[in-house]
């Protein structure tokens, strides 16, 4: 197997709450959530729990036993929770958590789980791409935004019905019809997307952070096929780069985005 790895945190002087990390034949991104407050409730830090639960993960991985990758996951959240529960507030919604994605070659197969927003790419044979993803964030994150509609940004009352819209998003964390993220809860793990394919029909996989993600939507500077084809010849900084020099050109402006924490896998199990 041959993985290509990168991440770049978003702004500089700030810990990247991303991880990315591999071990013979499995792969693991996990995209941190760093949430306002968070701070106040865990002396640790949102890079120091997706270190951990990383680091974790690819223990079990390494292991090679074959074990369900929901249990994997489920018994790594278990182990990180247990790591601070005594000195930090790990039931706050607020406290830190992160997206988790694994990928693992097993007996043919080439097995997934997502839990959030990141992006699972697969270069199948032939010249298709599958993208798999975890939607689930993204249309709470929507529903609960509704009340903003026609609200005019930086006024009072927007700030107001936002942080009203921030608390139910919050409330549908880790609840059923709502999303699911890796936190303090391992029962989490079993709601994960999870799936398989053959490994004969894959030419490579991609892990994409939502930082990195960035670069076929909102920025639109390619599209799937087109960053598989990027990957393959110039790699996965080549995706991030991309990313920044956008960011860059359009920093300063009404509309500028602030980076996120951009990561990518570029996995080939048949090289």
């Amino acid at each position: 197997m041959h993985v290509d790895l990168a991440t770049s945190a978003g702004s500089a002087g700030r810990p990247n709450e991303d991880f990315v990390g591999a071990v013979p034949g499995a792969v693991v991104l996990l995209d941190g959530a760093g949430i306002p407050g968070a701070e106040r409730l865990c002396a640790h830090g949102v890079a120091w729990y997706t270190q951990r639960l990383g680091g974790t993960l690819l223990g079990s991985l390494s292991r090679a036993d074959g074990r369900d990758l929901a249990a994997v996951l489920a018994d790594a959240i278990g182990e990180t929770a247990a790591a601070h529960r005594g000195t930090c507030d790990i039931a706050d919604p607020r406290s830190p958590q992160a997206t988790v994605l694994m990928v693992r070659a097993h007996r043919g197969r080439l097995e997934h789980l997502l839990l959030a927003d990141s992006y699972l790419v697969l270069d199948q044979v032939g010249g298709g791409v599958r993208l798999v993803t975890d939607e689930r964030e993204v249309v709470a994150r929507r529903e609960c935004s509704m009340p903003l509609n026609g609200i005019p940004p930086a006024t009072p009352e927007y700030d107001q019905i936002r942080a009203t819209c921030a608390a139910a998003l919050r409330a549908r964390r880790n609840r059923p019809g709502g999303y699911w993220i890796a936190k303090d809860d391992p029962r989490a793990a079993w709601e994960a997307v999870t799936g398989s394919t053959d490994l004969d029909e894959l030419d490579g996989i991609a892990l994409l952070s939502n930082g990195a993600s960035r670069i076929v939507s909102p920025y639109a500077l390619t599209d799937w096929p087109g960053v598989r084809e990027l990957l393959a010849t110039e790699g996965s900084s080549a995706v991030i780069r991309r990313v920044r020099e956008f960011e860059a050109k359009v920093s300063g402006g009404p509309d500028a985005p602030v980076p996120d924490d951009a990561t990518v896998a570029h996995y080939r199990p048949m090289a």
